[in-house]
């Protein structure tokens, strides 16, 4: 590769790069916010001065490494690409640091790992360290939050896997703005996302999160990385890792962790994981439904309450499904089965934490409100899955069979879905065309009885 040496101006208040100074940044629209920064050290030229046809293109293939943890590979696509930079977000006490650190343990690769820390010394990682049990010699931990010196140590050790803890602790000598600006956090990303490529190395970023639960900083940083993974508590005990870009994966799956005083345990078998176990009819409004995230089954238990409006305007209240999906469900259930809803507040939940967003919940959503609505439980020994239009038709979703073999497995007795045209279905399966056959079917249904000899 070619090196140059250059001069650039940088707007200290978004980042934005110019070769020549200017008095508004185009960017941001801030005044006499650029500054010279003179080029003391060589940069990586990447840039291909003549287009290359693609067949002319050399490709060398990433290197995938096995982290140690499946619920992790399992996020990323099957591991982590060397060269590759990893966006960590998530709320402070959640279990970022202990995950990190637990992967420099377990990761599967022939080197030394770089544990860099920002914001606890190196006492406080040595407690950590010791409450999970990790003691080997070639993870090095470096407290330091001066970007020129991180890249200097990461060029002396070369390692193979970096971790930082955090981005926005980091700060360059290059620029004037203080730690976590946006300036500084978009300056150091980029370096760093340079670096890592260069060199080979997998990087992972800790990164802090807004009130909004956003990543903090500027957007630019999520686009520079390879993926952006977001660290949530779906409840006390039980954290969902997702990602929500993936340039080397999926972006359908999540990892499921149990927080333990010894550190995060992986969830190996999620299947009934957000079921309340309760005995006897379930209150109304509540409908069990088999929801694909990724590669796995997940049952879940949708939860819904619906009272009196107050003040006459009807509010929708929802943090784990789309409020306009529950406007509409209950629209098609007033023009359908002329249940009225405008007069309504409707609350709406899912058991043990976690976000819904595929449109296999439609239908047992729609039985929920409908349950609640009418002060009716639904039979505790079904559960209902199924897409549901604005004509009240009940249409097919995805991989119908594995969601049907996992509530069969969990000793449910029927299963209420789309007709299918297609395959062999068990008995167990009741096949519904409308929103009103779906009602008819769910609230009449009667679990056969054992034969004497069974019953216990």
């Amino acid at each position: 590769m070619a090196k140059k040496k250059s001069n650039k101006y940088l707007c200290t208040g978004c980042g934005h790069i110019e070769p020549r100074w200017m008095g508004k940044c185009p960017e941001c629209g801030s005044w006499n916010s650029f500054l010279e920064q003179v080029a003391g050290k060589e940069e990586i030229d990447t840039e291909v001065t003549t287009p290359i046809p693609i067949p002319a293109i050399q490709f060398k293939e990433e290197i995938r490494f096995d982290t140690g943890i499946d619920e992790i590979n399992r996020v990323l696509g099957g591991g982590a690409i060397r060269g590759s930079s990893i966006l960590v977000g998530g709320e402070p006490g959640i279990g970022k640091s202990t995950l990190m650190l637990q992967i420099t343990e377990t990761a599967k690769v022939k080197g030394r790992v770089l544990y860099i820390s920002g914001e606890e010394s190196l006492a406080q990682i040595k407690l950590r360290a010791d409450r999970l049990g990790i003691h080997s010699a070639h993870i090095e931990v470096y407290c330091n939050t001066i970007l020129e010196n991180i890249l200097d140590t990461m060029e002396k050790i070369r390692p193979v896997l970096v971790i930082i803890d955090s981005i926005q602790t980091l700060h360059s000598r290059e620029l004037s703005a203080v730690a976590g600006t946006v300036s500084q956090v978009k300056h150091c990303a980029s370096a760093l996302n340079e670096f890592v490529k260069a060199k080979s190395i997998a990087l992972f970023l800790i990164g802090h999160v807004t009130k909004d639960g956003l990543i903090a900083g500027p957007k630019v940083v999520e686009h520079l990385v390879d993926t952006v993974l977001y660290f949530d508590q779906a409840s006390a005990e039980i954290r969902v890792v997702r990602a929500v870009k993936n340039r080397f994966g999926s972006t359908d799956e999540i990892g499921l962790f149990n927080m333990t005083e010894t550190g995060l345990i992986q969830v190996k078998d999620p299947l009934s994981l957000f079921l309340e176990h309760r005995e006897g009819t379930p209150p109304p409004g509540v409908a069990i439904a088999p929801v694909y995230e990724g590669s796995r089954v997940l049952l879940v238990e949708i939860q819904c309450l619906v009272v009196p409006a107050k003040g006459g305007i009807s509010r929708v209240f929802s943090d784990r499904i789309d409020s306009r999906r529950i406007f509409r469900l209950a629209a098609v259930l007033e023009k359908h089965m002329q249940l009225p809803f405008s007069d309504m507040d409707i609350y709406v939940n899912i058991a043990g934490g976690i976000k819904i967003t595929e449109v296999g919940i439609d239908l047992p959503l729609s039985l929920a409100l409908f349950s609640a609505k009418q002060n009716l439980s639904l039979p505790a020994e079904i559960t209902v899955l199924g897409e549901v239009s604005l004509a009240g038709e009940i249409r097919a979703v995805s991989r119908i069979e594995s969601r049907v073999k996992a509530s069969l497995d969990l000793g449910f007795k029927l299963v209420i879905g789309p007709c299918m045209k297609t395959g062999e279905w068990p008995d167990q399966y009741c096949q519904v065309k409308t929103i009103q056959e779906a009602v008819k079917k769910s609230f009449t249904f009667q679990p056969k009885a054992l034969p004497p000899q069974e019953k216990q």
